[in-house]
């Protein structure tokens, strides 16, 4: 494709299509295939507790770690959405190539990183949260993690290849991707779990067998679909030597997305550490609690994901109206799927808990700690749209000082004391109390945002 056709491609799409239809199609296929993804990130625990309790704690340990998988896959993504977009904006199509493969050769090295890591840390992770506690969780978890860790390839081909499909609009494919890899885990999860037509009985390393299939299915359907339709993007590797200067500035963009989303892993890894001295269904409730909140939190993920080229690119063509439009929208329907999240945490918390076949002991720990944490709903879809913008106009060091802050600054140590003053029950206290101040900084740091750099560009057209 020339450079005349691919122009006329992007800006039919980014430049000129209505925004409301715009974002309609960017974050639709996106939302419905996160969704997907939270919902066999459900099942997978379903038929874990099926397991027993024990279990489920197994999986829920291995959060931290399996965060920071994510953290750097989304992250890098992060950076290469923002500057491949701004690139097609531009209409600087030989960037957008450069940026592309510079960001398939950074998935790679992530990849052998995180290998390593598979073979070196799990034990001592383990050992460090349960101190020799109980075996059998210990067991379990290190048969699960070491198998999500080591076979990571699938989960960064994953993010590489529908990134580029996000970045020049076709999240259509993204989403199809999204959905094969999905169904697969649903499917092989209860045949690999428990021995189902003929197969031997894995158990939690089943789990991670369904998991790590479905991601790289998932990759190669997303690589197929690049190849086929995505001819905005030459993934021609002739010649190719890695670019500093872009990885840089993919980094410059990244790391900060690396470091905030890492720092849920750090936050998830103390809490642990403060709940397993209550019990391990407390635990296990945790675990719980953040598979059930990314039921609601992953479409609006989704939706992070279509607005940020579409403000990206607007950026780079100089469209402050089209911006505008994309935030404010966007955060309207933020606002609808958290309220929804809100309402299932307060009114039916102890549904939600049986469909992991919760003891009488987790559903009493359970319907307390839902509907406490649920009240932060109401405050963090601001904060995720926020954070979103920080992104997509090269500012992420302003969401990383949020995260910082939220998670690491405010909801770890206000559990700690929580838990110290208030015991089990009022540890809960620290999610709606952590969420409520990122607000605060996150709209002081949009206003700024808006002031400095949304309201100078010219006006644009709708």
């Amino acid at each position: 494709m020339n450079n005349t056709t691919k122009e006329n491609s992007a800006e039919n799409k980014m430049g000129t299509m209505p925004i409301n239809k715009l974002v309609w199609n960017m974050s639709f296929p996106m939302m419905v295939s996160m969704l997907v993804q939270a919902l066999y990130n459900i099942v997978d625990s379903i038929f874990v507790a099926r397991l027993s309790e024990d279990a489920l704690t197994a999986v829920s340990l291995a959060f931290p770690l399996q965060t920071l998988i994510i953290a750097v896959g989304a992250g890098t993504g992060v950076g290469i959405n923002a500057i491949l977009s701004k690139s097609l904006g531009e209409k600087n199509f030989k960037k957008a190539n450069a940026v592309a493969l510079n960001g398939g050769f950074l998935y790679i090295i992530s990849c052998l990183l995180f290998l390593v890591l598979g073979f070196t840390v799990v034990k001592p992770f383990y050992t460090s949260q349960l101190k020799g506690s109980s075996p059998q969780i210990f067991d379990m978890g290190v048969q699960y993690l070491s198998i999500v860790m080591i076979v990571s390839l699938g989960i960064f081909g994953q993010f590489f290849f529908e990134r580029l499909l996000t970045s020049t609009g076709k999240t259509i494919f993204s989403m199809i991707s999204q959905l094969s890899g999905a169904l697969t885990n649903i499917i092989l999860d209860p045949i690999l779990i428990f021995g189902l037509l003929g197969l031997p009985k894995l158990g939690v390393a089943g789990a991670a067998i369904a998991t790590v299939v479905g991601q790289c299915v998932a990759a190669v359907v997303a690589c197929v679909c690049n190849l086929k339709f995505n001819h905005e993007i030459d993934l021609s590797v002739k010649g190719f030597r890695p670019n500093g200067k872009l990885i840089r500035a993919i980094y410059m963009i990244g790391i900060p997305s690396i470091i905030m989303q890492s720092i849920g892993s750090v936050m998830t890894y103390c809490m642990n550490k403060i709940l397993i001295d209550f019990s391990s269904t407390a635990t296990a409730v945790f675990g719980v609690y953040f598979k059930l909140q990314s039921f609601f939190f992953m479409p609006v993920f989704g939706l992070n994901n279509g607005i940020t080229p579409i403000i990206a690119y607007n950026y780079g063509a100089q469209q402050r109206t089209r911006m505008v439009k994309t935030i404010k929208l966007s955060m309207g329907i933020a606002f609808g799927l958290l309220l929804l999240g809100f309402a299932g945490f307060e009114l039916i918390p102890q549904v939600l808990l049986q469909m992991f076949d919760a003891s009488k002991e987790m559903l009493e720990i359970g319907c307390r700690a839902l509907r406490v944490i649920g009240a932060h709903f109401l405050f963090a879809w601001f904060c995720i749209i926020a954070l979103t913008v920080f992104q997509a106009l090269g500012k992420a060091v302003y969401s990383m000082i949020v995260s910082i802050m939220r998670q690491l600054i405010v909801l770890i140590p206000a559990a700690y004391v929580l838990s110290k003053i208030g015991g089990l029950h009022a540890v809960w206290w620290a999610f709606p109390i952590a969420e409520a101040i990122s607000l605060t900084v996150s709209a002081c740091f949009l206003a700024n945002i808006y002031k400095k750099i949304i309201k100078p560009l010219p006006e644009g057209r709708e």
